[in-house]
Order: C-alpha cells, then sequence, then structure tokens
C-alpha cells in the first residue's frame, strides 16, 4: 500500500474543470476555432510599465520577505486609502500573498481551524471557499443571508462582492449590517472584492470603507487580487487588508511556511498599484466585450440576471445548466456550467468576457 493515503484528496470535491474537456474537445472542432468562454482568465498584455518594473528587479538573488519590502507596504496601504477609502492604514493592516487563490484556499488552515469549526459562504461561490474548509476539517455552510446562519461554532464568513459568478454587488447597507452582525457573534469576516475595480451597473463598496465598518478594522479582513485589474493572473500578486492582530497572526504562520512574494512580482505590484491609466484601459476594452456578448446573448433568446458587475455574464436559457454548455460548444463555444458554482446554479452559465476582441466578435457571429 502506498504512504500516501489521499485523507485529503479524498475531502475534496471532484476538480469541476475536468468535467468540461469533452464539450472543448467539441467546440474546439469548429471549423473557425473554439471561443473559450470558460474561465476568466485575462488574455490582454501586461501593461508596459509593470513589465518594465518586474524586469527592472529581475536581479533579485537572495530571498523576498513575507511582509514585502517598504515600497510595497506603502503601496498597498496607499492604494486602500486611496481606492478603497480606508482610514489610517498602516503597515501592520496589509499582507502581501501568492494570488489570492492560495490564500482562500489555505486560510482556515492557517488560523487553526479544524473539526468543529463552520465556514461560510454565499450558496452560489467560486469553488475554493468550500476547498479551503474541507482542507483543515471544518465544516463547510452556504447562506442566502448570512446574518440567518446560526453563529455557534461559525468561525469564518466569506463575502465575495462582486460575486463570481454571478456579478451580483452587496450595497454598502447590506454589508454595515452584515459586519455588525457578524462583529457581534465574534465571527471573522474575511472579504473577497477582488472584482471592486469592475462595476458596470453598480459601484461596488469595500468593507474597508468607513461607512460599512465604522472606521475600525476589528473582526475584517479584504482580499484583493491584481490578477483582473491588471492582467497580471501569470504574476501570482494579491493581497490581504484589515485587521492587524489577524495579519499579525497571519505574517507569523506564513513566515514558518515560507509564502514569499517573489521580490520582482512585489516591484511590478508596486507599479501597478501606482498607476490607474492602465486599469481605465482595460475597463474600457471589458466594457465594450461585455456589451457585445451581452447584446448577443440576449438577441438569442438568453437572458442575464445580476452581472452587475465582474468579469462574467450570469446567464440561462431556463434548462439545466450541460444542457446549454453542449448547446453552445456546438457552435464553438465554450462557457462554464453554473452548477460549478453550487446547486443553485443548475439551470445557469457563467460566461467570461475575457477573450480577445477577435474572439467575442467570432462568439457574437455564431449567436447572431
Amino acid at each position: 500500500m502506498s504512504a500516501v493515503s489521499g485523507a485529503v484528496s479524498s475531502r475534496l470535491p471532484v476538480f469541476p474543470w475536468d468535467k468540461l474537456e469533452p464539450y472543448k474537445k467539441t467546440a474546439a472542432a469548429h471549423p473557425d476555432g473554439i471561443v473559450d468562454l470558460s474561465v476568466g482568465t485575462p488574455v490582454d498584455p501586461v501593461p508596459e510599465l509593470i513589465q518594465r518594473a518586474l524586469v527592472a528587479a529581475a536581479d533579485s538573488p537572495g530571498y523576498p520577505t513575507v511582509w514585502g519590502t517598504t515600497e510595497l507596504r506603502d503601496a498597498l496601504t496607499g492604494w486602500c486609502e486611496r481606492r478603497l477609502g480606508a482610514v489610517g492604514f498602516t503597515h501592520r493592516n496589509v499582507l502581501p500573498v501568492v494570488g489570492s487563490k492560495e490564500l482562500v484556499a489555505w486560510l482556515p488552515t492557517q488560523l487553526g481551524l479544524g473539526a468543529g469549526d463552520r465556514v461560510a459562504y454565499p450558496r452560489l461561490a467560486y469553488p475554493t471557499y468550500e476547498v479551503g474548509a474541507r482542507l483543515c476539517g471544518a465544516t463547510p455552510v452556504v447562506y442566502d443571508d448570512p446574518t440567518e446562519l446560526d453563529p455557534a461554532g461559525l468561525k469564518l464568513l466569506w463575502l465575495n462582492s462582486p460575486s463570481n459568478p454571478t456579478g451580483k454587488v452587496l450595497g454598502k447597507d447590506e454589508l454595515t449590517r452584515i459586519v455588525a452582525w457578524a462583529r457581534e457573534h465574534g465571527i471573522l469576516v474575511l472579504s473577497d472584492e477582488c472584482y471592486l475595480e469592475l462595476g458596470w451597473e453598480a459601484d461596488p463598496v469595500s468593507v474597508l470603507h468607513p461607512d460599512v465598518c465604522g472606521g475600525t478594522y476589528e473582526g475584517i479582513v479584504a482580499v484583493h487580487s491584481l490578477s483582473k485589474r491588471s492582467n497580471l493572473a501569470g504574476y501570482r500578486a494579491a493581497f490581504v487588508a484589515g485587521d492587524a492582530d489577524v495579519l499579525a497572526e497571519l505574517l507569523l504562520i506564513r513566515k514558518h511556511g515560507g509564502m514569499m512574494t517573489p521580490a520582482p512580482v512585489q516591484a511590478a505590484t508596486v507599479a501597478a498599484l501606482g498607476d490607474d491609466t492602465h486599469v481605465a484601459e482595460q475597463r474600457e476594452r471589458y466594457a465594450a466585450r461585455r456589451t457585445a456578448l451581452r447584446t448577443a446573448l440576449e438577441s438569442h433568446g438568453f437572458r442575464i440576471e445580476h452581472s452587475e458587475a465582474s468579469l462574467y455574464l450570469w446567464a440561462t436559457r431556463d434548462e439545466p445548466c450541460w444542457q446549454t454548455v453542449a448547446y453552445l460548444a456546438e457552435k464553438g463555444i465554450l462557457v462554464a456550467p453554473g452548477d460549478f458554482y453550487g446547486a443553485a446554479g443548475e439551470r445557469f452559465v457563467r460566461v467570461a468576457f475575457t477573450a480577445t476582441d477577435e474572439r467575442v466578435e467570432a462568439a457574437v457571429k455564431r449567436l447572431g
């Protein structure tokens, strides 16, 4: 018998993307090639100023620090104050991480959660919240309204606004209500805000905004990523911000674990957070693709729900999602089935608008 028992992997769901492979083959057989709108991976170039910063820091023979350079921490605190409205931020309120997915998956373990603890996340959600709970042996719990949950044993509450997959945005009043409830019950709030700069029909607000948190960061941590806003998915550049005590504990643990953002990526992050022009330009690209795909889908008989922010359209033909996936695959278009994000998505598909202009145009033509 193997010394590796598979005890940990057996706690996890089947990796969902493997199920899409046959449909990918079908879509790829289209004479004009596949239009892959399944994974929200950036396809546009990394902005020049970020590439230059990365190259300039390429001669980095020594170990980077887990907490990052002083310049990086200055950039993180400055951005949180400028962009999120955070007040009185210090270096103790920020911590770089190696991409946000790593953080989401391993946070419950790093916080010492385990059997008997509960981790809550939205009923329709990014699958990695559940994975994080299962990796440490905690119990995953889904919610429609978190304040209706039984707070007993609930240690970690994930919020996700704008939502992946639905693009739904939680308003300021709703966030304020949830944060107050969680604090009353001693529950740590983790707010995944990776799509915050991609609001279309809504202006997303951070839990770090004083109107939401009352000017204190106790019990709240926000997660941010540069993957979407700056096309840096390949750099694994992200950070957490908020409760200084929680971040101090994470910093200690992550030092022992060697969870260091590479030095050139730290330098690139400083450049990226110091420039708003490339973010605005990328937003314009996504806005045009979103409009084109939304119009084509609606003309083709799809209904779009929520989708007021993020990089996705949450679409339905009022049929089982795999039927829609198969239907679009025959047209050479690959989308993600809604049930990847929970049983409540079983009649929806998630359509990413992260393909090139040329591929988006091809999809629009095929849906014509």
